[in-house]
């Protein structure tokens, strides 16, 4: 059984598309709260946000459909007009400008992440760590290669804008993921 299903049925014992419907609601509710944890970084226009940890617990916990449903419905509730980006942004500018390549990251990490899940990679720290790592770089790959399109700035300026001010933090958010997980189903399992 796939962690994704072992997860549905602790918590809706019967999985029906009301169940999947709350979960879908929470997880957007989860990463759009992460979202408002927003530190400006000086001389870049990326924040620190809690956001990706959010995108590698729903996307673990929930595996890669249920996690990509969020994911998408995170992304078209904010262009749509909800306040649910960084720091209450709203709107298509935010795809479109410099934090779209983070945003679509995170949809890619999400089903990517949640894929490895639904092989067990979440249960064991030692298969976590390097899932939720996996995710991290999908999250800032497609970032920094948006970002450095978007500015036209050298790669130098891209990796000191949109990379470095976030390691100390990204480091923190991969180790609250890779731990967490398997110990939430350890708690399942029992």
């Amino acid at each position: 059984m796939s962690t994704t299903a072992t997860l549905r049925r602790a918590v809706f014992p019967r999985s029906t598309t009301y169940s999947k419907a709350l979960l879908v609601t929470f997880g957007t509710l989860f990463i759009a709260g992460l979202a408002q944890i927003a530190i400006p970084v000086p001389g870049s226009p990326i924040p620190v946000t809690g956001q990706t940890l959010g995108v590698l617990l729903i996307g673990a916990g929930y595996g890669s459909s249920l996690g990509l449903t969020t994911l998408i419905t995170y992304l078209i509730i904010g262009i749509a007009g909800a306040p649910v980006f960084a720091s209450g942004g709203h709107g298509l500018a935010h795809l479109t400008g410099p934090t779209g390549g983070y945003l679509i990251g995170m949809l890619v990490a999400s089903l990517v992440v949640g894929a490895l899940a639904g092989r067990k990679w979440d249960q064991k720290v030692r298969s976590a760590l390097p899932a939720m790592l996996l995710g991290d770089v999908i999250i800032f790959s497609f970032g920094l290669f948006w970002l450095q399109n978007y500015t036209n700035k050298s790669w130098s300026w891209t990796i000191a804008a949109g990379f470095t001010p976030f390691i100390i933090g990204e480091v923190l958010k991969i180790a609250i993921a890779g731990t967490s997980l398997p110990l939430v189903w350890r708690l399942v399992r029992r």
